[in-house]
């Protein structure tokens, strides 16, 4: 990490339902006093027209991989996303630090089943509880913020 007015300079790729997009603009609002995020992750601003899975996966690999931390946006229907799942295992793979991060409404029905495996954290809407987690903690919540049991796979135990 870089400083620059007393911000961190951070490179994120923020994997997100297409609908839950705002968010993303929401999530560095939140945390910009403490982070510079730099996002790596396709939206809209960045979209193409490509339909070939392999062709997608091929632009998306570098993309997760240029960025240091994986932060998986919680809502409605991020646990119904292909892609979102894709992502989550492709960090994985990748070795990336995985925080997932409730949006405001969503439910712990809604957490993707890769996040459940992987995560390295999970937290709440929480400027404090999602700069712990980018700086290593590595908490569970529930999505109404009482503790929660670590991922399933490992990378999350306490």
């Amino acid at each position: 990490m870089t400083m620059s007015n007393n911000t961190d300079t951070i490179n994120v790729f923020v994997s997100h339902y297409h609908e839950d997009e705002q968010h993303i603009k929401d999530l560095k609002a939140l945390m910009g006093d403490k982070y510079d995020m730099r996002n790596s992750s396709v939206t809209s601003e960045k979209f193409n027209r490509a339909s070939n899975p392999d062709y997608i996966k091929s632009l998306l690999r570098p993309l997760i991989s240029w960025a240091g931390t994986f932060i998986c946006l919680i809502g409605d229907k991020t646990h119904d996303s292909e892609w979102v799942d894709w992502e989550i295992r492709q960090a994985e793979q990748q070795g990336k630090r995985i925080i997932g991060v409730y949006c405001l409404g969503a439910t712990d029905a809604d957490v993707p089943d890769a996040l459940n495996e992987f995560a390295d954290a999970i937290v709440g809407w929480r400027k404090d509880k999602i700069a712990d987690a980018i700086d290593g903690n590595s908490s569970f919540e529930n999505s109404n913020g009482t503790p929660r049991a670590s991922v399933t796979g490992g990378r999350g135990q306490c």
